[in-house]
């Protein structure tokens, strides 16, 4: 019989570890009550949690929130009118306006116009000012700074 049917892990197998990014884990004040928010419902759900299983999830959890809690370090935005991290910017590109705010990993939520610094959108305009017209390669385009 070949391997590939056979199965690797265990019914009761811990659940894989959560990937946590090298580098630098700025977040804004909103984004540590977040951290903080998860660490404390995560130690409420292990009190009253009985299934073994679950628990295991919620310690790896609680895990990455901890580290990701202690690496976090919060920043504010600059005042120099410059783009810069925790800042709310409108960009125009392609032919309409967009805005965003610039936030931490575990901060973005697209959907709410919350993107990570990493992101290559927030990487094009982090340090432009107002009336900035940025060139990018690829799909981004010419992006042209609003406020």
């Amino acid at each position: 019989m070949s391997r590939a049917f056979v199965k690797e892990t265990a019914e009761s197998a811990a659940p894989p570890e959560r990937m946590v990014e090298d580098g630098p884990n700025p977040v804004t004040p909103e984004g540590m009550a977040q951290i903080d928010g998860h660490i404390a419902r995560i130690e409420g759900a292990m009190q009253a949690e009985t299934n073994v299983l679950l628990r295991e999830t919620l310690a790896r959890d609680l895990r990455y929130w901890t580290l990701r809690q202690a690496t976090a370090a919060v920043a504010q935005p600059s005042n120099d009118g410059t783009v810069a991290f925790g800042a709310t910017v409108t960009i125009r590109r392609k032919g309409r306006e967009q805005t965003f705010r610039i936030v931490g990993v575990d901060e973005a939520d697209a959907a709410r116009g919350l993107i990570s610094f990493r992101a290559p959108l927030a990487q094009a305009v982090l340090g432009a000012r107002p009336g900035d017209i940025i060139e990018t390669d690829g799909p981004l385009g010419e992006i042209e700074v609003v406020i």
